[in-house]
């Protein structure tokens, strides 16, 4: 069978100069029809795909405002516990880092609510929250303190510390057969949204910033939104999942 090569003409670029190419967005490269016969591999070299906005070398600092904290992203594991070398495609978006620098707070009603968070923290934050940014050739994400699931105190996620209105909870173990006896693959397996609660938050802020403690405490077995939350495995192969209080529909006893 024939290859059939597809071509295209020369990338434009409405940058406003050359010198600025270094905060390129993607927005200012368009790539016109295809035509055969036209396109060189040595176009393309120089052109690179950031997911993150890039600050220029020329800033020495970042200073995030409000309640917001400057976090240096977790690298992503390359490596499975048995040795295994993973491809980019499968390793897991980190959902950790370090705390290197924090706001001023908030003002709620006639509140100062300073972050409570202090930099050097180790984090777990929400999956798809913040702003990523490239700061002196690290990865870096700008997010608001209420974005943060809890502080790990140590390297193993079953001793966070959940912030806010946040609860900590171990998941039940899903059953491994059927009413019937028949027994159950992984993929067929429902995912349980029963838990008990391992630890919670201090609680939600009213709107006069005072703290409101969660009608929640440590020990009990809770029945959970089944798509809520952030899911975490520990490193004795237990399931955990982090949610904010209001995604406990009930104790169970």
């Amino acid at each position: 069978m024939a290859a059939t090569q597809l071509t295209a003409s020369p990338v434009t670029v409405s940058a406003r100069s050359l010198a600025s190419l270094e905060g390129l967005r993607a927005s200012s490269v368009k790539f016109s029809s295809l035509k055969p016969g036209t396109l060189r591999q040595n176009q393309f070299r120089r052109f690179v795909v950031r997911a993150a906005s890039v600050v220029a070398p020329k800033y020495t600092t970042i200073k995030p405002l409000g309640d917001r904290l400057l976090v240096k992203i977790k690298e992503a594991e390359e490596k499975t516990l048995g040795g295994i070398l993973l491809p980019s495609t499968a390793q897991s978006k980190p959902q950790g880092g370090e705390v290197v620098a924090v706001g001023e707070g908030r003002t709620i009603g006639k509140n100062k609510i300073d972050i409570t968070v202090p930099t050097g923290a180790q984090i777990i934050y929400s999956k798809y929250a913040g702003t990523e940014v490239e700061f002196n050739d690290v990865k870096h994400l700008i997010l608001k303190e209420d974005d943060i699931v809890g502080i790990l105190e140590t390297d193993d996620i079953k001793d966070l510390k959940p912030l806010n209105d946040r609860v900590f909870i171990k998941v039940a173990e899903a059953e491994e057969k059927t009413a019937g006896g028949l027994l159950l693959t992984e993929t067929t397996k429902e995912k349980p949204s029963i838990g008990t609660v391992i630890a919670v938050g201090p609680g939600s802020l009213d709107e006069e910033g005072s703290v409101t403690p969660l009608p929640i405490s440590t020990g009990s077995t809770v029945l959970y939104s089944k798509y809520a939350g952030n899911d975490f495995k520990g490193k004795d192969g237990s399931n955990y999942i982090a949610l904010r209080a209001s995604d406990v529909m009930a104790i169970l006893s």
